[in-house]
């Protein structure tokens, strides 16, 4: 029996790494005859790094950086030498899980470590960078990023700004002219599944804003301070692209890389299917096991579970898709080729402990699984 283990993060709890290794350990133990394929998989947010370097080789990279709120950390990003080409997660600089939940301060909060990230790379020679948007703690539009690759913004008294976090309203002019030069010559992927503009109703503010600090009374002044930057931005480099689908990634880094660069966007799942050549490794599989954290009926709507379970149905291979949480419309992803939805949890549990037990519980899932499994078999031969 050939297993393609292909499961997401379940975020708080574990990697896609650690969940792949502990289905297989649980499918091993159940019959050590079964050939088990693991491709950790991620969607241009956590996990990105890790799931690039489990199929391409490489290393991690540390550097001291400044976390959303300036604080020194230690972060690192993925370095492939035959390629010269960076695996960078704006969570490992930028991220929401830096920050405890009183922490959240979208006024100061700065992408700038994510931009530290890049120096480091192309001071190391990179010729490539994918770059996977996801789970920031900003809502600055990206202009700390770029202050770390030396664009400047002034206030209205030309005076620079050191710091401008989510207060993109006080820029009152930008000079690009100071762009790392070496960007010039680098290929630039951007990793991310978040479709969204940078304005309006389905923008950044106003869907992702909320879980980044932003109270609903004060929705109007992020919204208006992101409207005036982007007209300013536009009519600095002659271009607008608010508009386009994935400016309102990570708080509006997705606008400025559109604006300022020559970057490649790319669904985050696309490019680790890629990486992994998860279709090829399809051929002659009789069963996928993928999963994450949380799986209801809004995962039709980018997330992995839901891409694994289309690409494999294309092949009329089953998919099973383990979860933490399991929520309302999961009826709705069975035509998307996904079987069944197993729980990880196999009773009442408070979710503290099932978030530090989530190894031990996916393991034994699986384990569960491939019981089920034997038993149809052994029925099924007794027919």
């Amino acid at each position: 029996m050939k297993i393609i283990i292909a499961p997401d993060s379940f975020k708080g709890s574990m990697t896609s790494l650690v969940a792949s290794v502990a289905i297989k350990r649980g499918i091993l133990d159940v019959d050590p005859l079964a050939e088990t394929i693991l491709l950790p998989m991620a969607d241009g947010g956590e996990g990105t790094v890790e799931a690039i370097l489990s199929v391409s080789g490489g290393k991690r990279i540390s550097c001291q950086v400044q976390d959303p709120l300036g604080r020194k950390i230690e972060a690192a990003y993925g370095w492939i030498v035959e390629e010269k080409a960076a695996v960078i997660e704006t969570a490992a600089a930028s991220g929401l899980p830096l920050l405890l939940p009183e922490e959240l301060d979208p006024d100061k909060a700065s992408s700038f470590g994510t931009g530290q990230l890049i120096k480091d790379a192309l001071d190391r020679g990179a010729e490539k960078i994918i770059l996977g948007l996801g789970g920031s703690a900003t809502v600055d539009a990206g202009t700390g990023l770029f202050q770390a690759l030396g664009v400047k913004f002034f206030d209205e008294n030309n005076r620079e700004l050191e710091t401008v976090g989510g207060r993109v309203d006080l820029i009152a002019s930008m000079d690009a002219t100071g762009l790392e030069p070496s960007l010039a010559a680098v290929q630039i992927i951007v990793a991310s599944d978040v479709i969204n503009p940078l304005l309006g109703k389905d923008g950044a503010i106003a869907v992702f804003g909320p879980q980044k600090g932003v109270k609903q009374q004060h929705m109007s002044r992020y919204e208006k301070g992101m409207r005036q930057f982007s007209a300013l931005a536009a009519n600095t480099m002659g271009r607008d692209k608010s508009a386009e689908p994935g400016s309102g990634a990570a708080g509006g880094i997705g606008f400025l890389l559109k604006t300022l660069l020559d970057v490649e966007f790319m669904s985050g799942l696309e490019l680790i299917v890629e990486r992994t050549q998860l279709e090829k490794q399809l051929d002659g599989a009789d069963l996928v096991l993928t999963g994450e954290g949380r799986i209801d009926g809004q995962s039709v709507f980018g997330k992995v579970p839901v891409g694994i379970g289309r690409l494999a149905r294309s092949h009329n291979i089953p998919v099973i898709a383990f979860a933490g949480s399991i929520g309302s419309g999961i009826e709705n992803l069975e035509k998307e080729g996904i079987l069944e939805i197993m729980p990880i949890i196999s009773g009442p549990m408070e979710l503290q402990e099932a978030l530090l037990d989530g190894e031990s519980l996916l393991y034994k899932a699986a384990k569960r699984l491939m019981n089920i499994l034997k038993l149809g078999k052994v029925i099924a031969d007794d027919k």
